[in-house]
C-alpha cells in the first residue's frame, strides 16, 4: 500500500471515529434538557427523605436544571426501586435508596420485579447513617442491658417498629433478637414517619432505626436512645454508649444512603452525576448538616459503591437463615 493511500484509509478511520463519538459527547452536552426526578423510596418525613431533598437542592444548580422529589414509600423501598428500574435510562430519573435494602429484598419477595445488580447503577455512595435502639421514654428500662433483661423476662411480650416486613430496620431487629437472645413482636409500618408517633405515644416501645427524624424526640425526652449500633460514638449523640459499650460486641448496622440510576444510563451522565454529587457531599454546609444528623459523608466513584453489594448481600443473607425467617 503506497503513502497517499494508508493517509486517506486513516483519514477516512479517524473521520469515522469522530462521527461516532458525536452522538456521546453530544448527549454529555446536552443533558439535562428539562427537570430531573429523584425518587425517595421512604415517606417524607423520614432520614431518607431529608437526604434526598439537601442533595438535590445543592445538586440541581451544579447540573443546571431543578431536581424533584418523587416519594414512593413501600414495600421496604422496593416500590421506589422498581420504579426506578422501568425508568428510561436516560439520565432523567434518579433514586436516592440503600445498597442495604436491596441487598435483603431478593429474600424477602419471590418475584421481585428488579434484581439490583442487573437494573439498578449504583453512582456515589453518599453516606452511612448512624442506627441507634431507640425505646419510649416510659420503657422502665434505662440501659441496654435492662432493655434485654426486660424482654427476656417477659418472652413475645416487648414489640418493635419498623419500616415493613423485610427492610434494614426489621433485619436490624432480628439481628439483634439472635445476639441479645430475646423474643420480640414485630410491628410494621412504611416507614419512620408513621411509626414515630406510635412510638412517641408508648403504643410501641422500641425501634432500631436511624436516628435523624428521631433525633428530636430524643433530645425533648419522649423517647431516649439506649445505645448507637456504629463501631465508635456518635458527635451527633456523644452520650449514649455503642452497642458494644452497652453489652452486646459485635452488634454493628448503618444505614446506607446510595444515588441510583437505571443500568445502562450512558457512562458520560453517569460521570457528570458522580463528579457533582461528590461535588456537593464537599460543600462545608451539606456536610455539617449531614454530620448533625448522625452521617457520615462517604463519597467516591461507581466501583466503590459497587463493590459494597456483594458484601451486604451476604451479610443479611446469615441473618435471614440463622433466623430461619421466612420473609416471602
Amino acid at each position: 500500500m503506497n503513502q497517499p493511500t494508508r493517509r486517506r484509509i486513516l483519514a477516512q478511520a479517524t473521520g469515522l471515529a469522530a462521527a461516532v463519538a458525536l452522538p456521546r459527547l453530544g448527549l454529555a452536552q446536552a443533558w439535562p434538557a428539562k427537570p430531573v426526578t429523584m425518587i425517595a423510596p421512604y415517606p417524607a418525613g423520614g432520614g431518607v427523605d431529608a437526604v434526598a431533598r439537601l442533595i438535590a437542592e445543592r445538586l440541581g444548580p451544579r447540573i443546571g436544571q431543578a431536581i424533584n422529589i418523587d416519594n414512593k414509600p413501600g414495600a421496604g423501598a422496593t416500590l421506589g426501586a422498581t420504579a426506578l428500574s422501568r425508568s428510561a435510562p436516560d439520565g432523567y430519573t434518579l433514586m436516592l435508596g440503600s445498597i442495604v435494602d436491596y441487598a435483603i429484598a431478593p429474600h424477602v419477595h419471590k418475584s421481585l420485579p428488579f434484581d439490583m445488580a442487573r437494573d439498578l447503577l449504583p453512582v456515589v455512595e453518599c453516606g452511612f447513617g448512624t442506627v441507634a435502639l431507640i425505646v419510649n421514654a416510659d420503657v422502665p428500662a434505662k440501659t441496654l442491658k435492662e432493655l434485654i433483661a426486660l424482654a427476656k423476662s417477659k418472652p413475645g411480650h416487648l414489640s418493635y417498629a419498623s419500616s415493613g416486613m423485610g427492610g434494614l430496620q426489621h433485619l436490624n431487629a432480628e439481628m439483634f433478637k439472635q445476639m441479645a437472645g430475646v423474643d420480640l413482636v414485630h410491628v410494621p409500618y412504611k416507614g419512620t414517619a408513621q411509626l414515630l408517633p406510635d412510638l412517641i405515644a408508648g403504643r410501641v416501645p422500641m425501634a432500631i432505626d436511624s436516628i435523624p427524624a428521631h433525633l428530636p424526640h430524643i433530645r425533648s425526652g419522649k423517647t431516649r436512645a439506649l445505645a448507637v449500633a456504629s463501631r465508635t460514638r456518635s458527635g451527633t449523640l456523644p452520650d449514649v454508649p455503642t452497642m458494644a459499650e452497652a453489652g452486646l460486641p459485635g452488634y454493628e448496622t448503618a444505614t446506607n444512603y446510595t444515588l441510583f440510576t437505571p443500568a445502562k444510563t450512558p457512562a458520560d451522565i453517569v460521570a457528570l452525576l458522580n463528579r457533582e454529587t461528590n461535588a456537593v457531599l464537599k460543600m462545608p454546609e451539606v456536610v455539617d448538616k449531614l454530620t448533625s444528623l448522625g452521617i457520615v459523608v462517604v463519597g467516591g466513584s461507581s466501583d466503590q459503591a459497587a463493590a459494597r453489594v456483594p458484601q451486604e448481600v451476604e451479610r443479611w443473607a446469615g441473618v435471614i437463615k440463622r433466623g430461619n425467617l421466612q420473609l416471602s
